[in-house]
Formats: C-alpha cells, structure tokens, sequence
C-alpha cells in the first residue's frame, strides 16, 4: 500500500545535546526519521463522569470516565507521544448533567463537572455532538466558555474547558460566523528516531477540524430553528481545510460526531464519515454518534473499510464506544520523507481498549475524578431522590421487544393527557380529534445487561420518573391520518427481522441494526398486530381504533417527542411540517407531574397493551438476547411466551419466544 503524503511542513527542531545542560541547537529534522504517535479518543461520554447508576443507586463497574481515564494515563505510558481528542456528546446524558443544566443551574465562573474531569486529564481539542445542543445555546455558550452572537447566546466568555472545542459546520443565523472556531492547530514535542538510532524532541503540529450531524436542525428545532443554520460535513471540510492546511500543520485530524454510512453523500447526512475520509487532506478520522466501536465487527464488508485494523478509504480512523466504556486509540507510524511527515500504514492500526476487557474485570477507577464532582453529584443524588407518589404496578422495559408495555404505559399516558389539555388552547378546531401517543423504551440493553428501566411497586422519586423517560426531549403532538399512522407503526416494525416459518434452525427476531430506541409503542384506544413473517412495510394487521378499523383517511393526533416530530429516525411523513403543538414542557417532567398528581399508581391508570404478534407457528426456535435469569419477571409482566435458553455468562441470556400463542 503506497503511503499517503502529509501535508507540507517546513518543521525545524531542537536537538538535545547528551547533557541536559547544554543548549539544544536547531536543525531540521533528518531524512528517514521514525516515530511513533498516538490518537486516542473518547467519545459518547455523555457526562458519565463516575461509574454510578443513578436509576438503580449504585455503582456500575461497567462505564464512567473515571475508569477510562485509567485506560487514558496506561496509554501515555505506553506511547510518551500522543494527543487527546474528544468527539462529542460530551455535556449531557446523566443525572448529573440534567442537575447541572436544569435543577441547579452553574454559574458562569463555574467549570461543568465533565469538563473538570477532562482537564484533569490534558485534552488537546474536541468537537460537540448533536446532544451538546439539547440544552439550548444559552448554556452551550455559557459551559464551554465561548461567547456566541445567536439569539440567546452569551456575549462574556464563562468557565469552560481548558482545551479548544472545535466545529465547522454550524453557523449564526445573525452573521453568518460559526458557533466554535471550525479549525486550530495543537503543537506538542514529540520524541523521534534518526536514521543513526540518535533520539531528538521535535515539534509536531496536529490541525483538528470539527463536525456535528447536520440532522440537529430536526432533532433540537426547537433550540435552533431561526438561531443557527447548518451545512453537510464534506461541503465544511472542503471550506475550512484550505485555511488551516495554510498553516502547515504535520497532520490534519477530523474530529467527527458521527459514523460511517457508505450510501450515496447527501448534506443532511447524519453519519458521513466515510464521505468525510475521502475529502483531501484529511489524514485521521475520529468517529462517533453511533454508540458503538470502530474497528469492529459491525463494519465488516463495507466498502473500502479495514474493520479489523481500522482504515477508512485508506484514512487511519477509530470510534471509541459510549458512556467512558472505552477508549479509541490510533497507533501512527510516520516516516520523514522528502521533508513530510508520512504515515506509513504498514505500522498503523486503530483498536478500542475496554474498561471491563472481560465480564468482572474492569480496571481501577482514576482516584483523582471522583473529588473534582462529589458536591454536584451528592446534589444530584438527593434531587432524584425525591418523592412523588407510589406504584402498585411494576414498570420494566425488560421484555420491552416482546410486548410488555409498562415502562411505556406512563408515557404514554401522561403525555396524551398532557395533550388533551393543552392542545384545545392554540388549536380548538382539532379538540375532538382522537389523541394518541408513541413511546419508545430508550433502554432495552444496548448498553450491557444493567441497561434496562425498572421501578419496583412502592414510592417513586424523581428518580424514578427519570428512569422511565431518559432523555430530556420535550413534548410534541403531530397531526396525521390513518395512513400515516399505519407508516408509523410499519416503520417502528423494522425491529423486527423477517421470520421464515419453514425455516429449521434458530432465527433471530429483533434486528440488530435497528435501534430499540426508535421501536415507537403507540396507544390510545388502538389495537394492531405486528406480522413478522411479512417484509418490512407489510406487517402492522387489524389496526383499530376503538374496536373499528382505521381508515387511511381517518384523523389523529399523535403525542411525541420533538426528536421524532421533527424528523428524528427518519419516519414517513414526520419531519416537522405536521406539529400542531411545540410544548415548552419537557417529556421527563410532564411524566413526573403526572405520577405525582395520581401518587398511586393502579393498573386502571395505565393503558392496556395494545398490540402484539401475529399467531406464527415456526419449525425453528425464535430467539432474542435479554438480562439473564429474568423468565419469571416475564411471566409477572405478563409475558408468558418466552423461555430462557441459555446463560451467556456476561449477565445476558438466550430466550426463545414462542409466536404461536
């Protein structure tokens, strides 16, 4: 493979002499010099700063960035040259986070605590993800220390990180300049071999250019819409990087929230970055967004992509994993050829080192992170901790995928109530239209076998309700039609894979590339039927509205998300032109309100379940992956069909679920 040409860089040196007190001379560095530098990356942290589980109360070995900055310090030791990077999605996730935004709001001298976490560690740049904006431009500006000329944003620099945040492609409505200097330039000394074995200290210049997903005009409308405006990662690319390739930098790396979809480029792209690997000048590639690992083997056979030494279209690139599981780190080989900096690919690999390598085995916790938060967290701790009210019925989104509804059964509820009576105030003329409502459940094992909601009959807290609905979306209502609500649900039924019935052998029912959090439940009032055996598009049967069919002209309102209401996901005929209601109120909250107003919570209080599969007798077993030893909470939820197979020995299990019943 031929080596690909750095950028042209006229780099001088200091020498150092055999004895530390002498005075280093300068010289060029030397034909044929070797060293050897490491990236590493975080990514998705989503300020979980310590391995806590806020929901459950207890400590979680299996994520937090207090443990990935252990991975982080044996990385330095291991490579003396390297830099730190973070791709985005950095300011919110957590109940700290919220704590910090929402509850008790930092002052502006004041430093966010992932951000505190970060500079223990030295970061030399990073990016913002789509969710760095969820909080509104207000508190971006405010906690990453950057004065923004947008509606909203402030004009004085507050406390923020003490590393350059970087992004390219999102600009202020008011003049047109973006919202973080879309390029800079790091420089650090780094230790290199000459052809004599004779080591020196040179500098290396690294550029850092930054990307958010285009889609965030969508997904957070609300904060954005007429304060920022947005242009596709390759169009930023190709703008910015003739600027900063002026000043000469040894490497250019792109630091991208987003990851790699090899489909035909469009500006709204959400994951662009094997369009972004191709542009020019771009000689590493940091990905994230996706919420998984690259290299991996969830991007074998993709297009001109090396998923085991981690290239993309010949570009050195990794992905870091989520929630500080894991830390992303590029091995660069570079080789000093006619006065640049080469990367020789034959001594470059990327790889993603895990907290927890094996089930039980997670590496120390860093013991100087915890401090830098333990007032904001003890705050957070207390808040949760709230009591709102008490419930006899148990709300789990295990078994989430196979019918059991209870963790939705109060969103749903709380939001269509939520609609009922407000929506007649702005618009009258739509008061005595059936109202509806979609849920999804944001947490059904992605994130390991502890990532499932779960609130036991007895009180709720805060905590509760924060289980329950774990994003900070606010609510919105769409109006739609009976066609558009079955395109809905046929959308949300590509959970699911096709199940052949004659087939022998296992098959696996829930699709893998298809996010649990986008499997949208809908009730009120409506029944339906999910067909596995039909193709995608073809599977939602018997849908009724209080008993009767629904018609493909018959009209709805649909109480959401502004996430999904603005197009999030990319379901049919949800793209923000049909919200007939923006709540200023956020879906957490009007969940909380809710159970407190009731403060006991009954079966009768919640909807039925309504829908469930097609009667399907199949020759092989169809299985799905769940938390372990969980058979007999099924049958208390009401889901009598499954049966646990096998132990997989990581905290998960094997169930089969019979369709014939």
């Amino acid at each position: 493979m031929t080596p690909r040409l750095l950028p042209l860089a006229a780099l001088t040196v200091a020498v150092l002499a055999g004895c530390a007190s002498q005075t280093p001379k300068t010289t060029t560095v030397m034909e044929g010099s070797r060293a050897q530098v490491a990236i590493l990356e975080t990514t998705d942290v989503h300020a979980n700063v310590l391995s806590y589980d806020y929901y459950k109360q207890r400590e979680d070995d299996s994520m937090g960035y207090e443990r990935t900055a252990t991975l982080i310090r044996r990385a330095r030791a291991q490579y003396p040259n390297s830099f730190l990077f973070d791709s985005g999605d950095t300011i919110q996730g957590s109940v700290l986070a919220d704590y910090q935004a929402q509850v008790k709001t930092i002052g502006c001298d004041e430093e966010l605590g992932i951000y505190r976490a970060m500079d223990a560690l030295g970061y030399d740049g990073g990016t913002a993800g789509n969710h760095e904006f969820n909080y509104g431009l207000g508190f971006l500006s405010q906690v990453t220390g950057t004065p923004m000329n947008v509606e909203g944003g402030r004009s004085e620099r507050c406390a923020g990180p003490h590393f350059p945040l970087v992004l390219a492609n999102v600009y202020s409505a008011r003049d047109g300049a973006p919202l973080f200097k879309p390029w800079t330039v790091v420089q650090k000394d780094i230790r290199v071999t000459a052809p004599d074995g004779s080591t020196h200290s040179v500098p290396l210049k690294i550029g850092i250019i930054g990307f958010t997903p285009p889609p965030i005009m969508e997904w957070d409308k609300q904060n954005l819409a007429g304060k920022v405006t947005v242009t596709g990662v390759v169009e930023a690319a190709r703008k910015y990087l003739p600027e900063l390739q002026a000043q000469h930098p040894d490497l250019v790396v792109a630091i991208l929230h987003g990851g790699l979809n090899s489909d035909t480029y469009t500006s709204s792209m959400e994951n662009g970055g094997w369009h972004l690997a191709a542009v020019p000048g771009i000689d590493v590639l940091l990905l994230g967004h996706a919420h998984t690992e690259f290299p991996g083997p969830r991007y074998a056979g993709m297009q001109d992509v090396d998923a085991e030494r981690g290239f993309v279209r010949g570009v050195p690139a990794v992905m870091g994993g989520f929630f500080g599981k894991d830390l992303g780190v590029i091995q660069l080989g570079l080789d000093r050829q006619d006065g640049r900096w080469v990367i020789d690919k034959s001594q470059t690999h990327s790889e993603v080192r895990a907290i927890c390598p094996k089930k039980g085995e997670c590496v120390p916790a860093d013991p100087a992170i915890a401090p830098l938060v333990a007032q904001p967290h003890r705050a957070a701790v207390a808040y949760v901790n709230t009591p709102i009210g008490q419930t006899r019925v148990r709300m789990s989104s295990y078994f989430a995928d196979v019918g059991n509804m209870t963790a939705l059964a109060p969103i749903n509820a709380a939001m269509r109530d939520y609609v009922q009576r407000e929506l007649p105030k702005s618009h009258p003329e739509l008061a005595k239209l059936p109202v509806l409502s979609a849920a999804a459940a944001f947490r059904t094992g992605f994130g390991g076998p502890d990532d499932y909601t779960d609130v036991a009959p007895g009180p709720l807290t805060l905590r509760s309700a924060a289980d329950l609905y774990f994003y900070p979306n606010t609510l919105a209502a769409v109006k739609i039609d009976g066609a558009g609500l079955k395109a809905w649900l046929e959308k949300s039924a590509e959970r699911f894979n096709r199940i052949d019935p004659g087939k022998e052998g296992q098959q696996w029912l829930l699709n893998e590339h298809y996010p649990g959090f986008n499997f949208d439940q809908i009730q009120g009032d409506i029944t339906y039927v999910i067909d596995v055996s039909r193709p995608a598009g073809e599977r939602i049967a018997k849908l009724s509205w209080k008993g009767k069919p629904v018609t493909p002209e018959q009209q709805f309102i649909v109480a959401t998300n502004n996430y999904r209401a603005s197009g999030g996901g990319n379901f049919p005929g949800l793209d923000g032109k049909s919200i007939v209601l923006a709540a200023p109120d956020g879906a957490r909250e009007i969940l909380a309100r809710w159970l407190q107003a009731r403060q006991d919570i009954g079966a009768k209080d919640l909807p039925a379940t309504s829908w469930q599969f097609a009667p399907l007798k199949t020759r092989g077993e169809v299985v799905f992956k769940d938390a372990a030893g969980k058979q007999q909470l099924a049958r208390e939820l009401g889901v009598t069909a499954v049966r646990e197979l096998k132990d997989n020995g990581d905290g998960t299990a094997l169930y089969a679920i019979d369709l014939a019943h």
